[in-house]
């Protein structure tokens, strides 16, 4: 049996809810890597001494880590077949995040329609929301993007 990646326009639902799996707990390491990728100079993220003096108990995670780390658990289950990202609209950082903290994500499917552009192609939007390990809400957000609208033909020729 072969895992699949992605999905095809026809296998996506109107109204439908994926919860995302696994979970995936916040490292020092994500923190860090993002911060140095990105050259955030902020010290809310990287100064635990300016975190203690301004009333923060701890470094607080940058919203693109945790952006990038839900997005990437969506991809799996949604877009793993994409031929590009349309759009992220509506992104809400809701509570902080911070090292540790364990992400979960749940997504619902908006809409799905055949492209106006590319007749192999469709176009999806999902609404995702992420939660942590007190199921307090963390990030919410939209994405559009393309998907094969024969997944199974994409499949075939890639070996995926």
């Amino acid at each position: 049996m072969r895992e699949l990646v992605g999905r095809g326009l026809e296998e996506f639902t109107v109204g439908e809810v994926i919860e995302h799996r696994p979970a995936r707990t916040v490292s020092d390491m994500d923190r860090s890597m993002v911060l140095a990728l990105t050259g955030n100079p902020a010290p809310v993220h990287s100064d635990a001494e300016y975190c203690e003096r301004t009333g923060r108990e701890q470094l607080l995670v940058c919203g693109i880590t945790t952006l990038g780390i839900v997005v990437g658990a969506t991809v799996r289950s949604t877009s793993g077949l994409t031929s590009a990202n349309l759009a992220l609209d509506d992104v809400r950082f809701t509570s902080p995040v911070h090292v540790g903290d364990t992400l979960r994500a749940e997504t619902k499917v908006l809409a799905a329609r055949p492209s106006k552009r590319r007749r192999d192609q469709g176009v999806v939007t999902c609404q995702t929301t992420a939660f942590n390990q007190r199921d307090e809400q963390v990030l919410t957000f939209t994405r559009t993007f393309l998907v094969p609208v024969d997944a199974t033909a994409v499949r075939d020729t890639t070996s995926y």
